[in-house]
């Protein structure tokens, strides 16, 4: 089998699948790339079991029709070397030797059989939808910072959808801080949810294409996303998650209205001076002033800032981890926002004041600290 393609495209194809590769495997046969001969369109997969992405190239010239197994990072690190030229691929069906051909000399590795590569899962009974690209790219954006790393609870690291005929809602939280995103412009046909995986939304975040169309279909088991030349299933966090609206709390008399960067900005300084181990902040609010400080005892620093603000609501002394408000306040492109609050012992709600279309809604909300008065 001889097929022949560009390798700078050829390189720019299995970077984008190459995230799905782990750099250990329970299986030898992915740490494979998975090429695919058919009527001149050169198919590129890349696998760890749970999450499979596929790739085209179109204007691949080939003799024959087949598949072969090519170690991933041999293969990787030398078309990196390459500058943009034709290459050609012999494979000896028999031994599943490859030769790469270039303008200057000849490559030869050693490849595996491409039919003991695990096949992609079938989407039996699956419901189907489309959502525009930036729209899933704004979720995955605002919501992926969000999740959690605990292994012991799965559910929370990944990222919650719920499809329904009035929009789509991505959830994403780790005990400490939650995000809720909400679409009105992409709509399924019949209400439904499950939980998408970190690893294949940070591979769609890094390759959704703007002005193209998502096609998704989803069943109780696996998603699967078709956009461009890309193909990605992967397979659903199993589990029923957390009553995320019973967190947020639904009356919050005490709104505070501030500059996004000022705030921002103060709070990376005075959070420089906080303790190492709670990286806690206080604010106290009291009319139009706001005042940011921290402490560490262990080390006698501290630090304080005045900022003005806009304020409704009585006054408040409350604390935040300022790593978790720091989050939150740069995933979001506003000017201003406000940050709700009840209670010094209740969550605190941000929320972007412009910078959002019509169409989207974006809640994020904080846990409180304890103070030591």
């Amino acid at each position: 089998m001889k097929f022949i393609v560009s390798s700078a495209q050829l390189l720019k194809q299995l970077q984008t699948v190459s995230g799905v590769l782990n750099s250990s495997n329970t299986l030898p046969i992915l740490d494979n790339f998975l090429f695919e001969i058919s009527d001149n369109r050169l198919s590129i997969s890349a696998s760890d079991l749970e999450t499979t992405m596929k790739t085209t190239i179109k204007n691949a010239e080939a003799d024959d029709d087949g598949n072969i197994a090519i170690p991933a990072k041999l293969l990787l690190d030398t078309l990196k070397t390459f500058s943009d030229q034709p290459l050609t691929f012999l494979i000896d069906k028999d031994t599943y030797g490859i030769e790469i051909g270039s303008e200057n000399g000849k490559f030869k590795l050693a490849g595996q059989n491409g039919d003991e590569f695990p096949k992609t899962p079938s989407m039996e009974s699956a419901s189907k939808t489309t959502m525009p690209s930036e729209v899933l790219a704004s979720a995955i954006n605002k919501t992926l910072f969000a999740t959690g790393n605990d292994e012991l609870r799965p559910i929370m690291s990944g990222v919650f959808c719920e499809l329904s005929s009035e929009g789509c809602i991505f959830v994403a939280t780790d005990a400490h801080k939650l995000v809720k995103y909400r679409r009105t412009d992409a709509t399924a046909d019949s209400t439904v949810s499950f939980i998408l995986p970190k690893k294949p939304l940070t591979l769609l975040k890094n390759s959704l294409i703007n002005d193209s169309d998502v096609s998704i279909e989803y069943n109780e088991t696996n998603a699967f996303f078709v956009f461009d030349d890309i193909e990605l299933i992967c397979r659903l966090i199993d589990g029923k998650y957390p009553n995320y609206e019973a967190v947020i709390p639904k009356d919050n008399p005490n709104v505070l209205t501030i500059d996004r960067l000022e705030f921002y900005n103060s709070i990376r300084r005075v959070a420089i001076f906080a303790s190492k181990s709670t990286h806690q902040i206080r604010l106290k609010i009291a009319g139009s002033e706001l005042h940011i400080s921290s402490e560490d005892l262990d080390f006698s620093n501290e630090a304080f800032e005045r900022l003005s603000c806009n304020y409704a609501g009585e006054d408040i002394e409350i604390g935040f981890n300022s790593r978790y408000l720091l989050e939150m306040i740069n995933n979001l492109s506003s000017e201003q926002i406000n940050l709700e609050m009840s209670a010094p012992n209740r969550a605190g709600i941000i929320i972007p004041q412009d910078g959002i279309s019509e169409n989207e809604e974006v809640l994020m909300l904080v846990m409180p600290v304890m103070l030591n008065q």
